[in-house]
């Protein structure tokens, strides 16, 4: 494989900062500087979708029950999301990007990775690109970006991290392995909170302590992850940028303001999922084969079902009825569901015709 040193390309990865938050700060005045949860709700149902800076100085993180978080921050503020708001708002980020290259990977509404070896506008210097971004985002916008610029997606992913919110880090080639010698092991991009503890454990505190393991010892410790770690603190990544990235799955869940136990109404509520992800798979031209259904309990926990067909559906009437033979499966007597939600996966047929439809296979 080539070592980190032997790849020119030019990658910068662009993080917003504590997005949906930032967004609703930037359009309610009277949110500005305050603690903010979007998602949830203040009588402690729901799951925060994402918070503040102010809520994050509580401890108050994305994926967070809103119980938790008020226990945490118990003057939180909670806003419902407006993701046709945070859609348009990215578009016209990607917009941006577009002025300085067509090879953008999105990862989600808020970030991407873009490779910029070769610029539209000429400019040559990423780092002058990252700055340019950030400060189109800033004027165009009223919103703060965080950049990160290396020699590959791996490093410009941490690089981006290193300095939030509104940073620009540049590793440069020659820096690429003395930073990553440096860094605290819970820094590395793919090592959570449960891996660090067992790398600590090890005696792995840093990416020096991590670079003293062959890649042997590694796959012993942490099976197949072990492979990725080794290359990780030797700064190898050869993944390009890939504009046309394909999602692997399309879902949509509700979680309800109290707590349902009538299975009609939760057949209702599926009904409306079902509707709602038709036209999320017509947005992104898709259709699939594996329905996936998810039931959240009172108590948190939960249960999924998945049913592959042997052709591609889209139409919601055709997915509830996946869901209807789905959630014959599930006993919901005497329990209370706090949440619902269906996912499309198993893309394998073609893109999705919108207008004529699909016509089923005899056999």
């Amino acid at each position: 494989m080539q070592s980190a040193t032997e790849v020119l390309r030019k990658i910068i990865h662009i993080d917003m900062d504590a997005f949906y938050a930032s967004v609703e700060q930037r359009d309610f005045p009277e949110l500005a500087g305050k603690p903010l949860a979007v998602g949830g709700s203040p009588d402690g149902r729901g799951v925060v979708a994402t918070a503040s800076y102010e809520a994050r100085k509580y401890g108050v993180r994305s994926a967070m029950s809103s119980r938790q978080a008020l226990q945490l921050c118990p003057h939180l503020l909670f806003t419902k999301p407006r993701f046709e708001v945070y859609k348009q708002v990215s578009d016209h980020i990607r917009s941006i990007f577009r002025r300085y290259t067509e090879l953008i990977e999105p990862l989600s509404l808020d970030e991407a990775f873009l490779d910029v070896t070769e610029d539209k506008a000429g400019i040559g210097s990423a780092i002058e690109i990252a700055q340019a971004i950030k400060d189109a985002i800033k004027d165009e916008l009223n919103l703060t970006a965080s950049a990160g610029v290396s020699i590959n997606k791996f490093i410009a992913k941490i690089a981006s991290d290193y300095q939030k919110p509104n940073g620009l880090t540049f590793i440069g080639p020659s820096k690429v392995i003395p930073f990553l010698e440096n860094l605290p092991i819970d820094k590395f991009f793919g090592v959570g909170k449960v891996t660090a503890q067992k790398m600590k454990g090890l005696g792995i505190h840093t990416g020096a302590d991590l670079k003293r393991f062959s890649e042997d010892e590694l796959r012993r410790y942490f099976g197949k992850s072990g492979k990725f770690f080794y290359h990780m603190v030797r700064g190898e990544d050869q993944r390009p940028v890939r504009p046309n990235r394909i999602s692997k799955s399309i879902g949509i869940e509700d979680t309800f303001s109290a707590d349902i136990a009538d299975r009609d109404e939760m057949m209702l509520e599926f009904k409306t999922l079902c509707d709602k992800l038709e036209k999320r798979l017509e947005n992104k031209s898709k259709s699939g084969r594996t329905i996936t259904i998810k039931v959240k309990f009172s108590d948190f926990t939960q249960i999924t079902r998945s049913k592959t067909n042997f052709y591609d559906i889209h139409r919601g009437n055709d997915m509830y009825l996946v869901v209807q033979e789905l959630m014959e499966k599930v006993n919901v007597e005497n329990l209370r569901v706090r949440l619902l939600g269906v996912t499309m996966s198993n893309f394998k047929g073609p893109d999705y015709i919108p207008k004529e439809g699909r016509q089923l296979s005899l056999f």
